[in-house]
């Protein structure tokens, strides 16, 4: 058995090959797209046996575990995060990031991150663009709002894009050149707008019948746009032992420093992605004003005063709406709260 570690950057994939007694078999450094991986399986492949190679999660990184899957490697992805904790370096370079990682493959030391299959990532593709398209509309909406209040053209309706909205738009005549700005910005809208209808149109064609979707939109403030969402961003359910494990991968929890009798709550880890974040923290905004979920909402707010209050109690919702999320999802029923314990009555 082979053992290599790889550290990708931008132009560059740093190798290091070990054997079984620790001693290395290959150093080199190849660029990292596909014909310089195919040479370096090659290489390698002359040393006899298995591979087993980790490389750290970053941009590309899955490409490259990909590429080397297909020519049958076993490639692990591990959190950078953690392997600086497990092997802290005095001097940090490139090389000796490879060798470390090399070595953690071979003592079977890699803390490693589950990997979405690509189905799974196809689905978070489509769910992120469409979310970037709606943040690429939602700015140039808040530009054109900037603009009429700068020539004194306050709104004067709930919706400025909507029918009567538009109207008050098309009348307008404002100087060169900020009337060609709000032209080409509205006619971006228009065509932003158009963009993000089909990716909902093709979301929901997709999600009809996936049985998790239904599911999830069960849960209060969860709509099939962030049924799909949710379900893409978690993807296997079953690598969370429980609803805690669950909210921990969300990023939304504090961050907990405890020595001795000191114990310090600090601001959210944000671990995990963050569409799953957004999405539920979205869901929670909703989901503040459902019933069963209104008074601790409403407890929290008030608790914490003005200032920070209501962000607080939207984040403390979400979690709890991750816990339900797990409950729904494991189960494979749909939501429902906890009641009061029944009681029997002599």
């Amino acid at each position: 058995m082979l053992y290599a570690g790889l550290d990708l950057s931008r132009k560059r994939l740093d190798v290091h090959v070990l054997r079984d007694d620790g001693t290395t078999a290959l150093v080199t450094a190849v660029a990292p797209d596909a014909s310089a991986l195919r040479t370096l399986v090659r290489r390698v492949a002359a040393e006899g046996g298995p591979v087993r190679a980790t490389i750290e999660s970053m941009n590309g990184a899955r490409f490259v575990h990909d590429s080397l899957e297909f020519a049958g490697w076993d490639v692990l992805i591990a959190d950078a995060q953690r392997v600086r904790g497990l092997a802290p370096l005095a001097a940090k370079t490139d090389k000796i990031d490879a060798r470390v990682l090399a070595e953690l493959t071979r003592r079977a030391l890699v803390p490693e991150i589950w990997l979405p299959t690509p189905e799974v990532r196809a689905e978070r593709e489509r769910a992120r663009f469409r979310l970037h398209l709606v943040r690429h509309r939602t700015a140039l909406k808040n530009r054109i709002s900037a603009t009429l209040m700068t020539f004194g053209h306050p709104c004067p309706m709930a919706d400025l894009f909507g029918v009567a909205g538009r109207k008050l738009l098309d009348s307008l005549a404002l100087p060169e050149p900020w009337q060609a700005s709000l032209s080409e910005s509205l006619a971006l809208v228009d065509d932003l707008t158009a963009r993000v209808d089909a990716l909902e149109v093709e979301l929901r064609d997709l999600g009809a019948d996936d049985p998790s979707m239904q599911l999830l939109m069960t849960v209060p403030g969860v709509g099939w746009v962030l049924a799909y969402t949710i379900a893409s961003e978690i993807g296997d359910i079953t690598r969370f032992a429980t609803p805690k494990k669950l909210a921990g991968y969300t990023g939304l929890c504090p961050l907990v420093r405890q020595s001795g009798p000191k114990d310090r709550r600090g601001p959210l880890a944000k671990n995990g992605p963050k569409y799953l974040r957004w999405a539920l923290v979205e869901a929670a905004t909703h989901a503040a004003r459902d019933v069963r979920y209104l008074e601790r909402y409403e407890r929290t707010k008030q608790r914490l005063g003005r200032q920070r209050g209501a962000k607080v109690a939207r984040v403390d919702l979400a979690r709890q709406l991750a816990e339900a999320i797990w409950h729904v999802l494991t189960k494979n029923e749909p939501f429902h709260p906890a009641g009061p314990a029944i009681r029997l009555v002599a």
